[in-house]
């Protein structure tokens, strides 16, 4: 299975693969639960709680907002990454430019289609590299890969880069998602193996 699918990284990747990670030949699809199937025409983002207004999105909103491509590393809990992903997206810096929070506000829980919650300090939330990506390798992003919009964390492990997002829940202490909920470590920071516990 290792040489099949997975291979150690070796130099120059190395030093680009966190501890414990091996390199995967293809983009591997781990899915928890259906995975929702949502039109563009009926998708909507909400954005509420602390929050000067609250705001719904529908996807011409998104598309109307400047879009660049992004190539990141990806790496997941499970132990495998993938080096260089091609998106193309919308940076969270722009979005959150049609945003007034309030001074409360630290803490922000990603909702989805589908039920799937996960948080993020608001610190790491608006990390500089952070993006909403809508196409994988010049492609629209499918269902299986969150299509039609994911967020995309680069800095942690994957399953803070949430899949159909379609809401931001700003919030004035933390609270914890689905995964960290079932015993995922509350920030997960790929380099220092932060997987599993972190309370």
């Amino acid at each position: 299975m290792l040489g099949k699918f997975f291979k150690k990284p070796a130099s120059p990747d190395q030093d680009r693969v966190p501890p414990g990670q091996y390199l995967a030949s293809g983009f591997p699809v781990l899915t928890y639960g259906d995975t929702p199937q949502i039109k563009t025409e009926e998708w909507l983002f909400k954005v509420w709680g602390k929050v000067a207004t609250t705001k719904i999105f529908n996807w011409s909103d998104f598309m109307a907002l400047p879009q660049s491509e992004f190539t990141k590393d990806f790496h997941c809990v499970t132990r495998w990454s993938k080096l260089d992903v091609t998106w193309t997206g919308i940076k969270v810096s722009d979005f959150m430019a049609l945003i007034d929070l309030l001074p409360e506000a630290t803490h922000v829980m990603q909702h989805c289609y589908g039920g799937y919650t996960t948080n993020l300090t608001l610190e790491e939330f608006l990390h500089e590299d952070n993006f909403f990506a809508f196409q994988l390798f010049g492609q629209p992003l499918t269902p299986d890969h969150g299509g039609p919009l994911r967020l995309v964390v680069p800095h942690l492990y994957a399953w803070k880069s949430s899949k159909w997002i379609n809401g931001l829940e700003f919030l004035d202490r933390e609270q914890l998602g689905f995964w960290e909920l079932n015993g995922y470590h509350r920030r997960g920071d790929p380099w220092l193996e932060e997987r599993y516990g972190g309370f």
